[in-house]
């Protein structure tokens, strides 16, 4: 009954929290190249501490400097054995962003790109565009055609790549640092007549796979920032439109960035002054979609980083959520990890699961020997259940004779309490701890929670094959393993002694094994987690089969008399 009720709790907080959700139907507020925030004659106002650079309004008079502008648009591709990207010099922004080693969930899989182009095209905004307080100033700025220091088409890391632009009274300049890892260093300098202003680096246009369906993408994109040693994550139903900001920036952020399940694209600062803070803002636009044939706006969540000093130095990690690297990183990313409120279960197992995959290259192995472990380490408190569920069933009969004499009272009625002492002063007599029978299943659950939470958000589980599962981290396509997981159930419940008479409670158990199996088909349970249980079962079954053999079901014994 326990078991039962986790389950349900489960199924019904899965949902209300984490459950596919529709679209949001919102009016269409942007335009192609107005989708930064404006300026807000209160806002200094509002914020006190926010910070109130210099515009065109506000800057002195000064000589104009020359224009710098490139004739004609053009493509420009630097790549390393981990990524390709693709800029354009309109705006010195990515268009795209191929992650080499990952693949999307599309047929057939292709390249995973992390930038949504469609949608970054609607809302005029592109990944490393620039985020002003003056919204002419952010266009002209993000619209412009700026010169290239390489004529080539094509760069191989490691590379440095200088895009420049002034119309004469804005200036801007991006350089672009690449080696051979996912960071990717960007020093920005932005002038106006001489004097610098503040602009940011934002990530515009969405992020992440676009081909995942369950849930829908944009379920799983978030915007964060670290402050204090804590990360703070934005859904796209916490953030507001871009109008919220006007010239305000949030101070003391150590990080920055975007994310969906398993990748991000964070804004650190330079290794040279990693205790330098960062200013952030994050907002939302909406670009359409078709639902069901009809016209809905989905929501996409943007974010930005910026320092007070100017010129800006930067550091941006695109790239996998992999926990070891992301720990590595200075400051630390491994936080963007989410194992959740059972991460101290969740991390021994993942990184478990890790040092076997150093000896067994395949994670369906290694999570059938994983699972082979961690049952063999509870087998001795099964052989303590096993007896308790004889003693309890030597003592059913009793416990049934007493249960029947006070069946006629109501729960309330005080005679009940009686009744208690009756049934446990025949737990006292065996030496029976009621509860002992169900402690190998609570020590299993939250293994199981834990388990699925590090199968599902660990990178390394992504795409994962065993014999015909393609993905240990979702659900099995076929459906054999949650089917095959219920009648492995059922074997065990039927070989397992019985520790109650109650008709109810047999009936439960009856049930429970179609409750698992219907719990992975309806719901975006991993495979791997199925597959812990399938050989969680058939370990239950064997070590069951030698305890019945061994530990053969004594004659019942022989009810007492109640005292009145």
């Amino acid at each position: 009954m326990l078991a039962s009720l986790l389950c349900v709790l489960v199924i019904l907080g899965w949902t209300a929290w984490f459950g596919p959700k529709p679209p949001v139907n919102a009016p269409k507020t942007n335009t192609p190249g107005t989708t930064a925030p404006t300026q807000s004659a209160d806002s200094g106002a509002q914020n006190p501490s926010a910070q109130t650079p210099q515009t065109p309004a506000t800057v002195s008079a000064a000589a104009p400097v020359s224009a710098t502008t490139d004739s004609q648009e053009r493509t420009i591709v630097v790549e390393n054995e981990l990524y390709r990207v693709e800029f354009s010099n309109r705006g010195a922004v990515v268009k795209s962003w191929q992650l080499k080693k990952y693949k999307d969930d599309s047929k057939p899989q292709k390249p995973l790109d992390v930038v949504h182009a469609q949608a970054a095209q609607y809302a005029g905004g592109w990944p490393f565009s620039l985020s002003m307080n003056d919204a002419q100033m952010e266009k002209a700025a993000n619209s412009g055609l700026y010169k290239v220091s390489s004529d080539a088409a094509s760069l191989t890391a490691p590379a440095e790549l200088t895009f420049t632009w002034s119309d004469g009274h804005l200036e801007i300049s991006k350089t672009f640092h690449f080696d051979h890892s996912y960071v990717v260093s960007v020093d920005t300098a932005s002038k106006y007549n001489g004097t610098p202003v503040l602009a940011g680096l934002a990530w515009r246009g969405g992020f992440g796979d676009l081909t995942v369906t369950n849930p829908a993408p944009v379920e799983t994109v978030d915007t964060f920032y670290s402050e204090n040693g804590k990360i703070k994550t934005f859904a796209y139903k916490k953030l507001e439109g871009a109008d919220k900001w006007g010239t305000t920036w949030e101070g003391g952020k150590a990080f920055a960035g975007i994310e969906d399940r398993y990748f991000t694209a964070a804004f650190l600062p330079p290794l040279d002054s990693i205790s330098t803070p960062l200013e952030t803002r994050y907002w939302k636009t909406f670009h359409p979609i078709q639902v069901d044939g009809q016209e809905k706006a989905e929501a996409v969540p943007e974010v930005a980083a910026a320092s007070a000093a100017q010129p800006m130095a930067l550091r941006a990690y695109v790239g996998p959520k992999d926990y070891d690297d992301l720990k590595a990183m200075r400051p630390p990313l491994n936080g963007l990890v989410q194992f959740g409120w059972l991460e101290f279960i969740a991390d021994p197992l993942f990184h478990g699961l890790k040092w076997l995959h150093k000896y067994i290259p395949n994670w369906g192995w290694d999570i059938v020997v994983l699972t082979l472990v961690i049952n063999m380490l509870l087998f001795p408190l099964r052989i303590s259940s096993y007896k308790t569920s004889l003693k309890m069933q030597r003592v059913g009969p009793e416990i049934k004779q007493i249960q029947e004499r006070y069946k006629k009272y109501k729960m309330n009625d005080p005679r009940k309490a009686e009744m208690n002492k009756e049934v446990m002063a025949v737990y006292s007599r065996e030496g029976i701890n009621p509860v002992g029978g169900c402690l190998p299943m609570m020590l299993q659950m939250p293994i199981w929670f834990g388990l699925n939470t590090a199968l599902r958000y660990a990178i390394e589980l992504r795409h994962a094959n065993w014999l015909w599962v393609r993905d240990l981290a979702s659900k099995d396509p076929y459906y054999v393993l949650p089917v095959v997981v219920g009648l492995a159930t059922y074997l065990v419940s039927k070989m397992t002694p019985m520790t109650s008479t109650d008709p109810q409670q047999a009936q439960m158990m009856k049930i429970m094994p179609i409750t698992f199996s219907a719990m992975f088909i309806f719901f975006p349970f991993s495979s791997g987690l199925a597959l812990y249980i399938l050989t969680s079962s058939a370990v239950g079954i064997l070590q069951q089969w030698y305890l019945n053999r061994t530990h053969p079901l004594p004659a019942p014994a022989k009810p007492t008399r109640a005292k009145k």
